[in-house]
């Protein structure tokens, strides 16, 4: 209602009978009034407070409306921030997208259900479909802009699960997609899903001249040579990258600026490289469940075909400017072929020994692929009883801290303490670990950070420091919580020993039958969740 100022939602739920009704309990208004000159104010108004029903997914809690909702909508009416990056779906049809994000959704949402990788399916399944109906949409304006009738074909450089690939086949693009190693997911799509199992090493073997589009989403080590590759293979040759992960052309992306984020200075790199291969790039922000959804597009380039040598030997010398690596020095061309020219043991080792012949000319000779067996680096992997000699270390840290935390012990009557301990930085409890233990908590992603999050039973990790954590504290579970965590947490209860009965001086701060971990091996119950993971 823009005369009056009001946004009023009416909350839609289907019956049995297919028919929609308003769920009157969940009506609410967003206000806004003017009071004098330039002065308004804006409120929330929920009619029916005392129907209200939360879930904390599709219906939020009253106090987040009010708590958190309304302040932030306060904060973003009157602050004049100018945004680092381009409106969403800037580039296309917003109305074509919805309606083809519509028809995939409803196509592809059957995959969510036979999902049988370990990564969260909901979010990996809508992005893939959210980037595939961004593409087709692209797709579909090039084609009437160039008055193409043939579909694009394209390449997806490190494809990772392929649904992607797979969706745009079905959707009539001819394509395939290249990663380094094989996903299980792969077996279910089909023949007419093309996939293939292999190391892409940025050379003269890798080109693509019968390509229309290369893709790089999440393409990681790949991302920055993408707008090379696809300049060196075809004057036509287009690319769609969506950066996450940083990396620069021989490794991980150094900062060179502290004005700008590391995500916005990161885009403006691979920004730089598309317009150093002679591509007008733009830049967009996609529809996706992920904090790192700018993609750049190159699709038309910035000098005719007789230049192309010219833009070739910018190319070179940019990647050149660029290189860290002192071992490699090169005239007119970043790379060699391996057979004529001596390499240094350390440059040339980086290659798989069955590509160094096929590898024939690379453009930059160290180049790290991604490896085919995926290492696990979250400290999961760490032999049990070094993690548990890190965690007592860690935990004495805290507890022998003076002046010592104490806190009345709500259970036990107000006579009882129980020691909180201190709370010290990450910095500083790495200082008391011998350099043997942060070595080897260092080759893991993370490290101690890593170990002591993976360890919450103990610790809690808040802005930088690390502490005891109280149970006590712990908001109680809530009817409203999903069922699928109420029944997980409901399944893991007592299946553990708890810590702090064992190895606290002041024993655990809850009483037994509230601590969701067994005092004693009487109590511990036998783990249901790793026997259906298995089935």
């Amino acid at each position: 209602d823009i005369y009056n100022g009001t946004v009023t939602f009416l909350p839609l739920e289907e019956n049995s009978e297919g028919k929609y009704c308003i769920k009157k309990g969940n009506i609410y208004q967003i206000q806004l009034t003017h009071v004098k000159d330039e002065e308004w104010s804006m409120s929330i108004v929920a009619p029916f407070p005392e129907d209200w029903f939360s879930d904390g997914i599709t219906y939020p809690k009253l106090a987040w409306l009010g708590n958190e909702l309304l302040p932030k909508l306060v904060k973003w009416s009157v602050e004049q921030k100018p945004s680092e990056f381009k409106s969403t779906l800037s580039l296309i049809s917003v109305a074509k997208y919805s309606k083809v994000y519509e028809d995939l959704k409803e196509k592809y949402r059957e995959m969510v259900k036979v999902w049988p990788e370990v990564t969260d399916p909901e979010k990996f399944v809508y992005e893939d479909v959210a980037i595939a109906a961004y593409l087709l949409i692209l797709w579909e304006e090039e084609r009437k802009e160039k008055e193409l009738t043939k579909k694009q074909s394209f390449v997806d450089l490190g494809c990772g699960n392929g649904l992607l690939v797979h969706i745009l086949n079905n959707e009539g693009h001819s394509g395939r997609g290249i990663d380094v190693r094989r996903r299980k997911i792969w077996d279910m799509y089909g023949p007419k899903t093309y996939l293939e199992e292999s190391a892409i090493m940025p050379g003269d073997s890798h080109l693509f001249p019968d390509t229309d589009w290369l893709i790089g989403n999440h393409s990681d080590e790949l991302t920055p040579w993408i707008p090379v590759i696809a300049a060196r293979s075809s004057n036509s040759c287009c690319y769609f990258v969506l950066p996450c992960c940083f990396f620069d052309f021989h490794g991980k992306y150094s900062r060179r600026q502290s004005k700008k984020t590391q995500y916005r200075e990161y885009l403006d790199f691979v920004t730089q490289v598309g317009f150093v291969c002679g591509f007008h790039v733009e830049e967009d922000c996609l529809r996706i469940p992920s904090t790192k959804r700018v993609c750049l597009i190159g699709k038309n380039r910035t000098y005719p075909p007789s230049e192309w040598a010219v833009i070739d030997k910018q190319i070179t010398q940019y990647i050149n400017n660029r290189q860290t690596c002192a071992l490699v020095r090169c005239d007119r061309r970043v790379g060699f072929n391996l057979k004529d020219h001596g390499v240094c043991e350390e440059a040339g080792s980086e290659l798989p020994e069955n590509e160094a012949d096929a590898a024939g000319t690379i453009w930059m000779p160290g180049f790290q692929p991604r490896e085919k067996v995926e290492q696990i680096r979250n400290c999961a992997s760490l032999p049990r009883d070094f993690v548990d000699d890190v965690v007592l270390k860690v935990a004495n840290l805290l507890l022998n801290a003076t002046p010592q935390k104490s806190c009345p012990n709500m259970h036990g009557g107000n006579t009882n303490s129980w020691n909180q301990g201190e709370s010290f930085s990450l910095k500083e409890v790495a200082e008391h670990l011998n350099k043997e233990t942060l070595k080897r908590l260092k080759s893991e992603c993370g490290g101690l950070q890593t170990l002591l999050k993976n360890n919450h039973q103990v610790f809690e990790v808040l802005n930088g420091r690390v502490h005891i954590r109280d149970w006590r504290k712990e908001k109680p579970s809530r009817k409203s919580k999903p069922e699928v965590k109420r029944r997980l947490s409901a399944e893991a209860f007592k299946t553990r020993l708890c810590w702090f009965f064992i190895h606290h001086p002041d024993g655990c701060s809850l009483p037994s039958e509230s601590c969701p971990y067994a005092h004693g091996t009487e109590e511990l119950r036998q783990s249901q969740i790793i026997k259906k993971k298995k089935h």
